[in-house]
């Protein structure tokens, strides 16, 4: 579509590539890297017609459309967000009012009549033509778009003016999207969307029926997205094929080889210079001589770039805090009649790195605010544990930054044992080199205040950072940085970020927030994706997936759903002749429960938590031996009312019980991780084991009662 032949652009006496040759074809889709200021975006610039080549040629094929999505500049206005869609389809809309005069004036015309006649074949080409570009379901490509980069439908009648700059790049992407242009020029199209935002993006590329170019320094968006890379580097363009990935292998393997073309260029020359030197005066050799002399002259020389010094950064190891760093007990919260989460409990212990997940406006950066004390809550508590000293990332965190300060002086002021040299080559990463390390605060935009009010926190962290998409306006050298000085950091790290790389390989624990709800997953973001993706798969197949357990995930062990709190759990042994059963923080081992007697009693001493047991009647129980054989028509005929309110008693009581439960065994699991001595973790395995056989019990003993019910 696109060809560049020895092409070349300089900024003043600064060049930016040269030489560069590049063949665009179609359906490829490529991404293009490079440090920064390499000249990524002027490269794309140059590929949309905006700007203009210094050296060489570019020629493009005739008829290609081309649509650019620029970082930010970008203000619409005067429609709503719809209407500004819709703009994208002028030449649909217009061929729809052409279609629409012509029905009415073929209904006037006489059908014997020559006008009728050209009227009729205008209006069939243009049918056709409307037809085969779907114009009929225009409105539904726009909303499925907008849908998609997350506008609600409430929003699609907004006026475009109301939203802010990055949901206005977010509208800017959705018309290029619906346009469908032969070549899509996309830089940095992921900067201002959340995680589900930039999945359903990925998805649409990937069956994007044209070819795209695109500038990220989101990793793993590059990974699934493209399967070409062209890289700036050393002022030239290098193509390599295949994904981001597959692009670092092959640059280090190309690399190594050009380092091995240049020790074997450096011995030949070596020998024949030393050649050239030993006979250059000796008559009998200067034949011999001249010919080396023109073989040395006519070797082109393999020259070693200079890569970029790869930054390790370490922070200031904080003094060490409690056990427990932060405990939530029912917190709720709500801004006026909008519940924005509630009933929500987790612990977060020493050590945790916690990545908080969710859609736009889900309470993400509400909830590290609850954790920092900046907002109260609606309900229930939030606390810190011992010697726990927080500190916040803000999205805005350069508003509380002294605008006179010159920067390298402020950052000293907070890092007085770390030597100049070092905090130079830290802000370096943060793209603040030579003299802009001399400026003042005040002058720098707001994404380059963020970059550095962050780099201040590395160099004088607390034992408790909570951070707010730190990952924004930082490049891939500058989020490595931050990731291996967090990964290396013996506090405890809470983070909100829209990138899927720096999550991966850095959070220990997933907490979700999703429709009013905190749930807790362990592992990273992929272990948490696949538990997703099996709960909802099993919440398909199940009957009432409110109410049932999932299917099964292996190691015995099934994903169950109780009152919006997942957990993994033992799956129900019908062999367990016995229940654990809880008393006020007490795990004992009880006979059970007896359908004669009306239920289990407790031990001497001690009072069942949870409703009395004279309420609680199971008919039949669960016996091994006659109850699997009892048919539910039978159980059900022998349901009298009272007897289905005390089933429904004892479930509310069991749906209360196990979360109780799940809570005690998490409880152990993280106490076991804890090594004290040996008769503790031996202590610690032996509750563990009683823990999980009630809670097998338990689930056994609800999902019992609610077949009955159900029946």
């Amino acid at each position: 579509m696109i060809s560049l032949q020895n092409a070349g652009k300089r900024f003043g006496p600064r060049v930016l590539f040269l030489e560069a040759n590049w063949l665009i074809r179609n359906n490829e889709k490529t991404a293009l890297v490079g440090g920064n200021g390499a000249g990524k975006s002027t490269l794309m610039k140059v590929l949309a017609g905006l700007e203009s080549l210094d050296y060489g040629t570019l020629e493009q094929t005739r008829g290609l459309s081309i649509g650019y999505l620029p970082q930010e500049g970008l203000e619409l206005s005067g429609r709503t967000v719809f209407e500004e869609c819709l703009t994208v389809f002028d030449e649909l809309r217009e061929i729809e009012r052409e279609i629409e005069r012509l029905s009415h004036q073929l209904a006037e015309l006489d059908h014997e009549s020559v006008e009728y006649q050209s009227a009729a074949e205008r209006y069939s080409l243009l049918q056709d033509r409307f037809h085969a570009l779907d114009g009929y379901a225009l409105d539904a490509q726009v909303g499925t778009v907008l849908t998609g980069l997350g506008f609600g439908k409430e929003d699609w009648s907004r006026q475009t003016a109301e939203f802010s700059g990055g949901w206005q790049m977010r509208i800017a992407l959705a018309k290029l999207l619906l346009a469908k242009p032969n070549l899509l020029l996309l830089d940095e199209p992921t900067n201002h969307l959340d995680l589900e935002t930039r999945n359903w993006l990925e998805d649409y590329l990937n069956h994007y029926p044209f070819g795209y170019i695109l500038i990220s320094h989101d990793r793993y968006f590059l990974d699934v997205t493209v399967d070409r890379t062209v890289e700036i580097w050393n002022k030239r363009l290098t193509i390599y094929q295949g994904n981001y990935g597959k692009y670092l292998s092959q640059k280090d393997e190309r690399r190594a080889q050009l380092i091995a073309g240049y020790r074997n260029q450096r011995e030949q020359i070596e020998h024949l210079e030393a050649f050239i030197n030993r006979f250059r005066y000796q008559a009998t050799k200067a034949k011999q001589v001249q010919s080396r002399i023109k073989e040395l002259e006519k070797i082109e020389r393999i020259e070693i770039p200079e890569e970029e010094p790869v930054i390790h950064f370490k922070f200031p190891q904080p003094p060490p805090s409690g056990r427990i760093v932060a405990e939530a007990e029912n917190l709720g919260k709500d801004y006026g009649a909008k519940r924005v989460f509630a009933g929500a409990r987790f612990t977060i212990e020493r050590g945790d790195r916690v990545a908080l997940v969710g859609v736009n406006g889900a309470g993400k950066s509400t909830l590290i605010k609850l954790l920092t004390g900046e907002e109260v809550p609606a309900a229930g508590s939030v606390r810190l544990g011992h010697n726990v000293v927080a500190e916040y990332f803000a999205q805005d965190q350069y508003k509380v930054l002294d605008p006179d300060a010159r920067m390298l002086d402020d950052i000293s002021r907070s890092a007085l044992r770390i030597p100049e040299v070092t905090l130079r080559s830290l802000l370096g990463c943060f793209l603040f080199s030579g003299d802009d390390v001399f400026k003042r605060l005040g002058v720098l935009s707001g994404g380059e205040r963020n970059r550095y009010a962050l780099a201040r926190i590395l160099v004088s962290p607390s034992n408790f950072l909570l951070l707010d998409e730190p990952t924004n306006h930082l490049d891939m050298r500058a989020k490595d940085v931050l990731l291996e000085a967090i990964s290396g950091y013996s506090g405890t790290v809470v983070f909100v970020s829209h990138d899927r790389y720096f999550i991966d390989r850095l959070a220990t624990r997933v907490l979700e927030i999703e429709n009013g709800a905190i749930t807790a997953y362990e592992g990273n973001y992929e272990d948490y994706l696949r538990r997703k993706e099996a709960l909802a798969a099993s919440l398909q197949t199940a009957g009432h997936p409110e109410r049932r357990s999932s299917a099964a995930v292996g190691n015995n062990t099934e994903k169950a759903l109780y009152q919006g709190t997942t957990s993994v759990v033992p799956k129900p042994d019908p062999k367990h002749s016995t229940e654990k059963v809880l008393y006020q923080g007490t795990t004992s081992v009880v006979p059970k429960p007896d359908p004669k007697r009306g239920g289990a009693l407790a031990p001497a001493g001690l009072s069942p938590v949870g409703p009395p047991s004279n309420t609680i009647i199971i008919e039949g129980g669960f016996d091994e031996a006659n109850g699997a054989a009892a048919s539910k028509a039978q159980r059900a005929r022998r349901l009298n009312p009272i007897k289905q309110k005390q089933i429904r008693d004892r479930c509310a009581f069991l749906e209360e019980e196990i979360p109780r439960v799940e809570s005690s065994i998490a409880h152990t699991e993280e106490q076991l991780g804890v090594y004290v001595s040996a008769a503790e973790t031996q202590r610690l395995t032996k509750l563990g084991e009683e823990l999980r056989t009630q809670l097998a019990a338990l689930t056994s003993e609800w999902e019992e009662l609610m077949a009955q019910l159900e029946t």
